[in-house]
């Protein structure tokens, strides 16, 4: 049987009942767009996620107090300031896999200007902070060196901080605020990075460590040690060389027993990126599921479709059609009905998605990957539920379906 013979006839036999082709395609179209939508929301997770993490700085560790014990009771992790200058010192000039580093020393305050006031972290750090955690400035200049070693009261704003207290846009470089009801003068405003919660950049004030030190924290410890790493290769050599550096600096010889923590981003990232992933294959299973049952529903037309042309296929077999012509032409009509359901769901799906994005709903990333898989799903979907209808009616004999009434 000709290509263009099974073309014509898989168009007359699904145009003669419009309706009911249309139904079945629509479950296709449902299930198609489900998965090309709900995988690109998880993909869209997986990339936000990690976009986020990496906007933190790039290589990075991080070295935390950890917990000290007394009278055989051990402290909460990061309560005991067992961290200091020389620790960050001592690691700067023993490792080898490190690029930068930056010492840190955070807290909350109040702030004022004027008859305006906000409650923002205050990060006390160094000039070299910036450039690790890939900080920007849209106006004025970041904390210097020099700065640190005279404990300047310079302060560098978040945009929100900045927004909070001067108003949105402003310029408020060489005004004087108050921190704790120390005055400060503002040097810079960083540029928004966006985020939200405890360590979000924009709802910040940057000073140097030593100032927040000596006028505002009243002791010399720090929170935490910033590193960079040389490259992504150098992160795991990094952070052993600094795991070895603190634990001979603080006498300890168990590793286990360690007074402070050290997280490494990348694992972060492969954490997360792991566990968005799976979110992202449980999303396409359950939107899978509309998929089969579409599937369940062209099985379901081509069987009735048999049953009401048993007549027309005992004709066609009783003037020399084989069974494989009649097992093509069935199965051409349940692919025809995919393919186009698949088309249509994935041009939906797409819509969709693009609508929820420019929403600003949640972000969905839709992939040439996701989109040929769908189409390839649809392709097999259409053999494997039309494959027993035509089956069933290339088995039919003649003479039974010449009488069939």
């Amino acid at each position: 049987m000709k290509l263009r013979d099974i073309l014509s006839e898989t168009y007359s036999a699904l145009s003669s009942n419009k309706a009911r082709s249309g139904l079945t395609v629509l479950g296709i179209v449902i299930g198609i767009s489900s998965v090309i939508v709900l995988v690109g929301v998880g993909q869209g997770a997986t990339s936000s996620v990690t976009s986020n993490i990496s906007s933190l700085g790039s290589n990075l560790l991080v070295v935390s107090p950890g917990s000290t014990s007394s009278g055989g009771v051990r402290s909460m992790a990061g309560s005991a300031a067992t961290l200091t200058q020389k620790d960050a010192e001592a690691i700067k000039a023993e490792s080898n896999n490190i690029s930068n580093l930056a010492t840190v020393l955070t807290g909350r305050y109040q702030i004022t200007y004027k008859s305006n006031n906000t409650n923002t972290q205050v990060i006390g750090t160094q000039s070299s902070y910036a450039q690790i955690k890939s900080l920007s400035l849209e106006s004025g200049t970041f904390i210097s060196d020099q700065q640190e070693k005279t404990s300047a009261k310079m302060a560098v704003l978040g945009p929100t901080t900045r927004d909070d207290l001067f108003g949105e846009g402003s310029d408020p470089v060489g005004q004087i605020i108050k921190i704790n009801k120390v005055q400060f003068k503002i040097i810079g405003v960083t540029e928004s990075k966006g985020g939200t919660g405890p360590t979000n950049s924009d709802d910040a004030i940057y000073v140097p460590i030593t100032s927040a030190q000596t006028f505002l924290a009243g002791h010399s410890s720090i929170s935490n040690i910033n590193i960079q790493a040389k490259d992504s290769q150098s992160i795991d050599a990094a952070q052993e060389e600094v795991t070895n550096i603190l634990l001979a600096r603080h006498n300890i010889s168990d590793s286990s027993s360690a007074d402070f923590s050290i997280t490494n981003q990348a694992d972060i990232v492969s954490s997360l990126s792991s566990i968005t992933s799976t979110m992202t294959w449980l999303l396409g299973a359950i939107a899978g599921i509309s998929l089969l049952v579409g599937g369940i529903g062209i099985m379901n037309m081509m069987l009735t479709t048999v049953t009401e042309r048993t007549r027309e296929i005992g004709l066609r077999k009783a003037v020399g059609a084989k069974k494989s012509d009649i097992s093509q032409q069935f199965l051409a009509e349940s692919i025809a009905l995919t393919f186009l359901g698949g088309l249509i769901g994935i041009i939906l799906g797409w819509l969709v998605a693009f609508a929820i994005t420019k929403l600003g709903l949640i972000t969905a990333v839709i992939t040439w990957q996701s989109v040929l898989l769908s189409f390839g799903v649809s392709a097999l979907v259409g053999i494997v539920f039309g494959f027993y209808p035509s089956r069933k009616a290339a088995s039919l004999k003649p003479i039974d379906a010449l009488k069939y009434e």
